[in-house]
């Protein structure tokens, strides 16, 4: 098998994965969209008393693992530090650690299928004229250096665009 590369108009949350990645905050602190998904569905009292050990804040582009408790199509979850471009416009380097730290994790792990979202895509994306573009490049960039660096192990990379406009740009992007 080969290491693969998708796009779903999905929620990664519903994915059938290793790992399902949210999209955090520094403090790993419940908040909406994805990560407050992923917190309900998880439950939030387990996942927050395993958040609550991990010493934050965190910084842009960082990575952690936690069970998935109760989220039963999945093992574990990374939460990946998006930047928040509102405070940093240039945070490029930032999105693309946060993407590819969590695959460095999935592989010290020994896991190999992994649904992200698309991380600083949603209110951290800022003045960004088009952050879904800016999310799914990094992503891309990640997933192909991980290749590149670890050739002999072999991950399924699902990126999720949870609306049929975000699905649309990152296909938009990917086809050019």
């Amino acid at each position: 098998m080969n290491s693969i590369f998708e796009v779903k108009n999905c929620s990664c949350v519903e994915q059938n994965v290793d790992v399902i990645v949210n999209a955090a905050n520094k403090n790993l602190i419940s908040g909406g969209g994805i990560c407050g998904a992923i917190y309900k569905k998880a439950g939030y009292s387990n996942l927050n008393e395993v958040c609550r050990k991990i010493k934050t804040p965190l910084n842009d582009g960082d990575a952690v693992i936690t069970p998935a408790f109760d989220i039963k199509n999945a093992k574990y979850i990374i939460h990946a530090v998006g930047p928040n471009f509102w405070h940093d416009p240039n945070a490029f380097n930032e999105l693309f650690d946060a993407y590819y730290n969590s695959l460095v994790l999935l592989k010290d792990n020994e896991l190999h299928s992994i649904a992200f979202p698309l991380i600083s895509a949603g209110i951290y994306g800022g003045h960004l004229e088009n952050p879904v573009a800016v999310s799914t490049k990094q992503c891309i960039m990640a997933y192909n250096k991980f290749v590149e660096d670890f050739p002999n192990y072999n991950i399924h990379v699902l990126l999720c665009a949870y609306t049929k406009e975000e699905f649309d740009k990152v296909n938009n992007l990917i086809d050019k």
